[in-house]
């Protein structure tokens, strides 16, 4: 049962930066936890794919038994946040992904890994995002995925000044190339519990 005020959102907590989107969470009042096992993720309104390696996650996500209950949630209307390699974990297509890497899917996009080069090419910009209010959003990008192609049914809500595009959604799903639990920015993850909310409602 989804609890509209504080929705009991989970972070998938095989590889990456979960305690950043765990403190973003919980500051913005929902009741978050870790994710590891299949009933873990039985027991949650939302998950959230985090930043990290998204080869290594992938490859956990099948040791670990999860990747066929992610498919399964995902299909089954949970919304799912995804940034960086989370990005990558949602998208139906990947490019210069390792051999055999594969996804959760669900996100009707084609994602490039590691578009931007290395670590040492990370940087950051503000980026206009319409859909959210205030001040633009300060984005920083560490190995960033870049989404190279969006199908029709794909908002596009925000892309780099030469309109390559770096935030969608689609339905439940939720993606950025960026890190905003790393910034102080709360607004993406607002933004993706108020989705979480809606699928209560």
């Amino acid at each position: 049962m989804v609890t509209t005020a504080r929705p009991r959102v989970g972070v998938l907590a095989l590889q990456g930066d979960v305690r950043e989107h765990v403190r973003v969470l919980t500051d913005l009042g929902a009741e978050a936890s870790t994710v590891r096992r299949p009933d873990e993720l039985a027991g949650v309104d939302g998950l959230v794919l985090p930043g990290g390696e998204s080869s290594v996650i992938d490859k956990l996500a099948r040791a670990f038994g999860m990747q066929g209950p992610v498919r399964d949630a995902i299909a089954g209307g949970m919304p799912v946040y995804g940034t960086c390699a989370g990005l990558i974990l949602l998208a139906d297509r990947i490019t210069d992904g390792i051999a055999g890497q594969q996804t959760f899917g669900g996100l009707d996009v084609t994602v490039r890994r590691n578009a931007f080069g290395s670590q040492v090419d990370s940087f950051e910009v503000d980026l206009d995002v319409p859909v959210l209010e205030g001040p633009d959003v300060h984005a920083v990008f560490i190995r960033a995925p870049l989404v190279e192609e969006a199908g029709e049914g794909v908002e596009r809500l925000a892309a780099l000044a030469d309109g390559r595009i770096v935030a969608v959604r689609q339905g439940a799903l939720l993606g950025t190339s960026f890190h905003p639990e790393v910034t102080g920015e709360h607004r993406f993850h607002a933004l993706f519990l108020d989705m979480v909310r809606d699928r209560a409602r």
